[in-house]
């Protein structure tokens, strides 16, 4: 039986979730970002306490087959931009219609009448999230962050980074070195 849960975006929410298993007896074979498989079915009681613990945490078990296209859509988006060493050989839509099986137009519509955003936006504005992480741990250079996340170059990737942040690239570094004050110099 395979359950379905929203907002789980990160490995502590998948860490989360397999504790919350773990407390209510619950067998799984695997937890991915989304996704439960569970060993065997489980009582309605049991899915329903299962659910009231998720939502203390913010995730929610989802029903809703549109809900769960979403969520499925977003943990694909989120698990190739965040979680993978290599961003995919073939563009996003390709991708996405591929693990999905289904067509692309009517996702990005559904997508974007639920969630407010294009998937494209939805996904620039991930990839700059990842970029200012790459930025801020300061191990790659700008030249290596845009060839890592697919930009056609680096005048791309700084024009975006702005057009989404309001600042370049360089100003965002020099703010990340700054050292913070403690409390009591303010």
């Amino acid at each position: 039986m395979k359950l379905l849960i929203q907002n789980m975006v990160s490995l502590r929410c998948k860490l989360m979730v397999k504790s919350e298993l773990d407390k209510l007896g619950i067998a799984y074979q695997s937890v991915e970002l989304g996704e439960v498989q569970l060993a065997e079915p489980i009582t309605d009681t049991l899915k329903n306490k299962l659910k009231e613990e998720l939502h203390k945490s913010g995730l929610e078990l989802m029903f809703d087959k549109k809900a769960i296209l979403i969520e499925k859509m977003i943990n694909i988006i989120v698990e190739m931009v965040h979680y993978s060493d290599e961003q995919p050989n073939v563009n996003f839509s390709t991708l996405l219609s591929e693990k999905m099986n289904r067509d692309y137009h009517k996702m990005a519509e559904l997508f974007s009448r639920t969630k407010g955003v294009t998937v494209e936006h939805f996904i620039i504005l991930h990839k700059i999230e990842k970029v200012k992480e790459l930025i801020i741990y300061d191990d790659l250079s700008l030249t290596e962050i845009a060839y890592k996340m697919h930009y056609s170059s680096v005048a791309h990737l700084s024009r975006q980074f702005k057009q989404i942040t309001g600042l370049t690239p360089s100003f965002f570094k020099s703010l990340s070195k700054k050292s913070r004050n403690s409390l009591e110099d303010l």
